[in-house]
């Protein structure tokens, strides 16, 4: 483990294994996703920052073949500990996807990469973004979740909680189709190549 991945785990350890849990998938949000992946078609898909490992869940119960990963062992755990049974098993995987050497991960590409509610919390964008772009198959989609800064509340703690515009724009540069919609605080990206 590298040091930056080291600092990652530092941070999100201790915060799975005192029990946070943080914003569970709801009705509107499987909907979105259901309608921007279509069904999974044994095709692989990777969650990055999968934490308890619901989205990866959801990912095969539309018929992806799922990859779970996550920086904190807490949350790694915690996620295959509610694994359905033997039937269709994700494959949970403890790294930093920002750090970590990515060749250990099961497929050399994915149908479908997932980052839900951790696009903020990348350093470098940029590079985590390349990183996914030579993951995704061709014909693929990359779907971010994230929370949009400044849709809270003036009053709420967390007003600037979610990404700025130009982490949007970021995010959305370069990629031939891009779909949004808006879930309250959040924004979801269907990207494609």
């Amino acid at each position: 483990m590298t040091t930056a991945s080291a600092t990652a785990t530092a941070y999100w350890e201790p915060l799975w294994s005192q029990g946070r849990r943080y914003r569970q998938l709801d009705d509107s949000e499987n909907r979105l996703l259901e309608q921007h992946l279509g069904a999974g078609r044994g095709r692989p898909a990777l969650d990055i920052g999968c934490g308890d490992g619901s989205l990866t869940r959801r990912l095969n119960q539309i018929g992806f073949r799922r990859t779970g990963i996550d920086c904190s062992p807490s949350a790694v755990a915690l996620a295959a500990a509610q694994d359905p049974g033997a039937d269709r098993v994700p494959v949970w995987q403890c790294m930093d996807f920002t750090t970590d050497d990515l060749g250990t991960l099961p497929e050399p590409a994915y149908a479908v990469i997932t980052c839900r509610l951790v696009y903020r919390w990348i350093d470098d964008k940029a590079v985590f973004l390349d990183q996914v772009r030579r993951l995704l198959a061709p014909g693929g989609t990359f779907w971010v979740v994230a929370e949009i800064a400044g849709r809270r509340p003036a009053t709420d703690p967390q007003q600037n909680l979610g990404i700025t515009p130009t982490q949007a724009e970021l995010l959305t540069t370069g990629w031939s189709a891009v779909r949004t919609a808006d879930l309250d605080v959040l924004r979801c990206y269907a990207l494609r190549p």
